[in-house]
């Protein structure tokens, strides 16, 4: 680094009023005296001078020379005033860590985040188009696209949606940025606070939060391992509670990979309608199905607009590609004055990429990749489990989606089981995390989404073993 002759001084005085030494006011040695003393020209300490005035530690007065300024006691005094304590809160920290977070220690396998791995995203694909959209659209990046979304990607989308049975009109569509603000404007423009919502339980930690933030009191609906989202239990509760929405993944819910059967999901619309409840449908995980025909949604059934379907690309394509979608159906005017309010466009280039993916084969083509390389996977730690871990584990079948849910049994020792996670360098999402009771402290969930590899399946079994 580059020095200067004036700093033979200019550092001892700077010094000297950072430790308070020199104080506001003090008179400053004079040219003559620093010339004397330092040896310096006069010109250099005009320079050093002139320094120290930029920096705010002193300033010149007429005919009298230079006195320590007192911007710097105020500044601080300033600073000080502005410093406002805050709080973290270190629960939530922790829980976004351990359901998306990916941590270099666990070198056997990150089962805990619901991303898709390095490995298994289409990274090629996306940044080869992503050069191309900025090769052809230029300049047209940075302004602004529509507010509801660019007009072309909602034509794609609902055609791309009746292919799968529901009828959405191009104009009904609002694009969001990712699905976790399509909840949050379903939930704010149907609900006021401590309002009461029927949630899924266990209910993925991300729609626990968006509630809690919104104010609303919630009532849990068990998803059962053979159909689902339990609709007698819900019948029983809108009898007893009244219900202002109803919070529902009914393909591949997170994090038990259960879908409801096709009589279950008319069953749920039918009591909604029968209560004018509104449906919050999460279908994120739709296009992740293991077998020959994606499943529908309840959308399909709804004849009233009483169903509000979400979805994204997170799941799907990448995490980093923040683009979902919300059909809000006869909320659509409230739905898209508070999206407005909550950004003025979604990100230009991130439209556009999903333009170009729906506009050809190259979605589906990745997702048939995509849904046979989950579908491995998934079998492949089932095996482990039911094969290492305690005889009376249970575990849920996933038929699609990207998670395996498991129990072990009543009296398991769950800080050594997490312990040997940890010393194995596996890392699962504990139970506790998708409830606010303890309903759920003896299960885990695994997600198939990370690379597996013939260590992480040693690993798994290692675990399973220590605490037989």
């Amino acid at each position: 680094m580059k020095t200067y002759r004036h700093q033979l001084f200019t550092s001892v005085i700077e010094e000297k009023i950072i430790k308070n030494i020199l104080k506001a006011g003090d008179k400053l040695p004079s040219v003559r005296t620093i010339r004397r003393d330092y040896g310096l020209s006069v010109s250099t300490i005009q320079k050093g001078y002139d320094y120290l005035s930029f920096k705010g530690f002193v300033k010149s007065i007429p005919r009298k020379g230079y006195i320590v300024s007192d911007e710097l006691q105020q500044d601080k005094k300033a600073e000080d005033k502005s410093i406002v304590p805050f709080s973290v809160d270190s629960d939530f920290r922790h829980k976004v860590s351990i359901t998306s977070s990916r941590k270099q220690k666990f070198l056997g396998g990150n089962l805990n985040a619901a991303i898709p791995g390095d490995y298994i995203m289409p990274q090629k694909l996306v940044l080869k188009i992503m050069q191309q959209i900025i090769r052809e659209k230029g300049a047209a990046l940075l302004r602004y696209y529509p507010s509801n979304g660019s007009v072309e990607l909602r034509e794609l989308l609902s055609k791309r949606i009746a292919r799968h049975g529901a009828f959405v009109p191009s104009e009904e569509i609002l694009i969001t940025d990712g699905a976790l603000q399509s909840l949050y404007i379903s939930l704010a423009v149907i609900t006021k606070p401590n309002d009461i919502v029927a949630v899924e339980s266990p209910c993925v930690f991300s729609i626990l939060e968006v509630l809690s933030n919104l104010g609303l009191r919630t009532v849990d609906i068990p998803v059962r391992h053979t159909i689902g989202f339990d609709t007698d239990y819900l019948e029983s509760v809108c009898k007893s509670s009244p219900i202002k929405a109803i919070v529902v993944t009914p393909n591949f819910h997170n994090p038990t990979g259960i879908s409801m059967p096709e009589a279950k999901k008319k069953e749920l619309y039918a009591i909604a309608c029968q209560y004018d409840i509104p449906i919050i449908e999460n279908d994120i995980y739709g296009d992740l199905y293991f077998g020959a025909i994606r499943p529908s949604t309840i959308r399909n059934y709804d004849d009233r607009g009483l169903v509000l379907t979400y979805s994204s690309f997170s799941k799907t394509v990448a995490p980093g590609l923040r683009l979902g979608w919300l059909s809000p159906g006869r909320y659509f005017s409230a739905a898209e004055r508070l999206k407005f309010s909550l950004g003025r466009s979604v990100s230009a280039i991130n439209q556009e990429m999903v333009i170009k993916l729906l506009s050809s084969v190259a979605y589906d083509r990745h997702l048939r990749f995509f849904r046979r390389y989950l579908q491995l996977q998934a079998a492949e730690i089932t095996e482990q489990i039911r094969t290492f871990f305690p005889e009376k584990t249970l575990m849920s079948t996933p038929d699609g989606g990207f998670s395996l849910w498991n129990q072990l049994p009543q009296g398991t020792d769950m800080v050594q089981f997490f312990k040997s996670c940890n010393d194995f360098g596996v890392s699962f999402t504990p139970g506790k995390t998708f409830s606010l009771t303890n309903a759920f402290d003896f299960h885990f969930r695994a997600t198939f989404f990370e690379n597996i590899t013939i260590n992480t399946l040693h690993f798994i079994r290692e675990i399973g073993l220590s605490i037989r």
